[in-house]
Parts: C-alpha cells; sequence; structure tokens
C-alpha cells in the first residue's frame, strides 16, 4: 500500500480546517470516528493515521465549532 506523500497530508489538514470532504479519489481511506456533540466555540481536535503496517501519525487542529441556525 503506497504512503501519502507530505503534499497529499498538507491537501487532507486543508480540507479538514476548511470543513469540505476530500476529494473523491481520497475516500478510500476507512474514516472512523466515535460521535461526541460539544457546545459551540473554539476547540482543538486530534486526526490520528495509522497504515497498515503499525505506523502512526498525528496532528492536531484548531477549529470553531458554531452553532446551529
Amino acid at each position: 500500500m503506497p504512503r501519502l506523500t507530505e503534499q497529499e497530508l498538507q491537501d487532507i489538514y486543508r480540507y479538514l480546517e476548511a470543513d469540505k470532504p476530500l476529494p473523491e479519489k481520497d475516500r478510500s481511506l476507512e474514516l472512523k470516528s466515535v460521535f461526541h456533540e460539544v457546545t459551540p466555540g473554539r476547540r482543538k481536535i486530534a486526526v490520528k493515521v495509522v497504515d497498515i503496517f503499525g505506523n502512526d501519525t498525528m496532528t492536531i487542529l484548531d477549529i470553531n465549532v458554531v452553532g446551529k441556525k
């Protein structure tokens, strides 16, 4: 299984920070998350990726959670 390049990782981070869906070609990633509702405001989230060999990488993103309109 090929590894993501540094540029591909940066692109994924930009999509996540902009709250945009990943492009169709990146949908082959299995994404898992536990639902957790939070109150609006500034938050930090951690994104961790583990490959099939057990190698992992993690980044922490600052996000702004907005309330329902």
